[in-house]
């Protein structure tokens, strides 16, 4: 039993009753906001250890909550909505959620998910330095990234971009937030020079394993480092 407090924020009773059930069975306990200034209020002074948090609240856009909550908290926030619109889920993002999830979903996804930005959470309270996975290991102290042993020879911006995405492994990171990072940002809208170097980076550290890609392309919207696909 894990004993972590996950904040659910939505209007929908139906949502509530499901997901405290599911929740509550994988050992969390719930804390349940209706509107978005209920929630802002929880997130200050319950301390929740993730929020879920739905975009489409009576009293304000779950958007302008994530921001205003973002002003003093870094706790980790799962988009929950049925808002399909990639421009949706790019703004949510590039406001500080750590994932999104579409209604309607699957409660494994979402507990998956949610252990994911768990676990970057406690990994992120120091900075990564030194990121390993299926025989790659991404030494940032070193500057030095190997597969298998083997020294790989990255380009200086394929270095780069693998320490962007190896740093926020299992969270989805926008084409914005990885241009800038990388390019700075006057290149934050080249997202077809983007994708030429995620696929000079998948050719030197996928080996041609197609079946457990490192890179996860999150279609429209950016890319995903998985540790264990």
């Amino acid at each position: 039993m894990t004993g972590l407090r996950i904040l659910v924020v939505d209007d929908e009773p139906q949502i509530h009753r499901f997901l405290t059930a599911a929740l509550e069975a994988s050992g969390y306990v719930v804390l349940r906001a209706e509107t978005g200034a209920a929630a802002l209020h929880q997130i200050a002074n319950a301390a929740p250890d993730l929020v879920v948090l739905d975009l489409g609240l009576p009293d304000m856009d779950g958007k302008e909550v994530l921001a205003k909550a973002r002003n003093f908290t870094k706790v980790p926030v799962i988009i929950l909505s049925a808002r399909e619109r990639e421009a949706e889920k790019i703004a949510a993002l590039d406001l500080g959620a750590d994932d999104y999830v579409e209604k309607p979903f699957a409660v494994g996804e979402l507990l998956a998910r949610m252990r994911a930005a768990l676990r970057h959470k406690n990994s992120g309270e120091l900075e990564k330095t030194r990121v390993e996975s299926r025989g790659l290991v991404v030494d940032m102290d070193k500057r030095l990234v190997t597969k298998d042993g083997t020294s790989l020879k990255l380009t200086p911006r394929e270095y780069d971009l693998l320490c962007v995405l190896a740093k926020n492994a299992g969270r989805v990171v926008t084409h914005s937030h990885i241009l800038t990072a990388v390019w700075g940002p006057a290149h934050k809208e080249d997202t077809q020079y983007l994708r030429v170097f995620i696929g000079q980076l998948r050719a030197k550290i996928e080996s041609g394993n197609s079946d457990k890609p490192f890179i996860q392309t999150e279609t429209g919207i950016g890319y995903r480092f998985m540790l264990d696909a």
